[in-house]
């Protein structure tokens, strides 16, 4: 099974924005950093050239512990062995990559509008990518989809979304305001003579919202928690199997929090809502939310507008 995608910071190769370095040594200091998932991006190199890039890239970001994302070529990724690929609009669909690529590797894709991240989310992308959301050199000719649209994917879109495009330290706390909790830079990282320190400060930025929208949530549900949300996790590698109540019949699983239950079911990337024990726990919970014997869970479906 396919763990759940998250991540904070997402950085993507350019090697144009820092000549007389190399691509591994700025990335590495993007690593450092706090950088949690990786995209190799290069329009130019001749195919061949790309494979060896990506495989020395995976070698890279395996040491971290990191995903390594492939821009456009799914043959790339596998011949590569990276964890996935990140599509445009006018590359391969969706549902192609899926039978290159398998079950078990990550599919991101550009969105410009709200409208295609519906259709992405439909189509069981891993994630999406939310801009430009201002203007970029990356993009040029792209019209900035602005923090609107930002807003609207955060209001929406279930799966995880990343906001990309011009962003730099001096805007990213205007996107967080809009609702992102994932942000992508390129020339802003890999551009500055400091990727380390860029990232370090980008990814307190996330932190800092992400702590502050938890603490909110808890502070709204602390009236209604089940008591089985007091029960400390288990440890990093306890497997174990328990026997729980989901949507009213019994069912044995090796999950260990509401989130890993919702993959099981494949229900990350849908619109549902978990009840545990009766009450009802936020989605940003479900992975901080463990799974005891006995305990009675509901996912329910619901169909939204627009």
């Amino acid at each position: 099974m396919k763990r759940p995608l998250d991540f904070k910071l997402y950085v993507i190769t350019g090697e144009n924005y820092h000549p007389g370095r190399g691509m591994l040594e700025v990335m590495e200091a993007a690593l450092r950093g706090g950088a949690d998932i990786v995209q190799l991006r290069d329009k130019m190199s001749p195919k061949r050239e790309l494979i060896e890039k990506a495989k020395r890239l995976k070698e890279l970001t395996a040491k971290y512990g990191v995903p390594l994302i492939v821009n456009d070529h799914p043959d790339v990724a596998l011949a590569a062995d990276a964890d996935g690929v990140h599509l445009g609009q006018d590359d391969l669909p969706i549902e192609a990559a899926r039978e290159l690529l398998g079950s078990r590797r990550i599919i991101g894709i550009s969105t410009h509008r709200i409208e295609q991240a519906r259709a992405a989310e439909r189509a069981g992308a891993d994630y999406i990518g939310v801009g430009p959301v201002y203007p970029t050199s990356t993009k040029p000719g792209r019209q900035a989809v602005t923090t609107a649209y930002v807003a609207q994917a955060a209001a929406e879109i279930g799966i995880p979304f990343v906001a990309i495009g011009g962003i730099t330290e001096t805007n990213a706390e205007e996107v967080l305001r809009a609702g992102a909790r994932r942000l992508c830079a390129v020339s802003a990282i890999v551009g500055h003579d400091n990727p380390e320190s860029v990232c370090r400060n980008l990814l307190g930025k996330i932190n800092a919202w992400r702590l502050g929208e938890q603490a909110a949530l808890a502070e709204s549900v602390s009236l209604s928690v089940p008591v089985s949300l007091s029960v400390p996790m288990p440890a990093p590698g306890d497997v174990r199997e328990i026997d729980v109540v989901v949507n009213g019949r019994s069912e044995r699983t090796q999950a260990a929090t509401l989130l890993e239950l919702a993959a099981e079911y494949k229900l990350e990337g849908r619109s549902v809502i978990a009840e545990l024990d009766g009450a009802v726990v936020p989605r940003q919970l479900w992975g901080e939310t463990p799974l005891q014997g006995g305990g009675s869970v509901e996912f329910v479906h619901f169909v939204g507008g627009g």
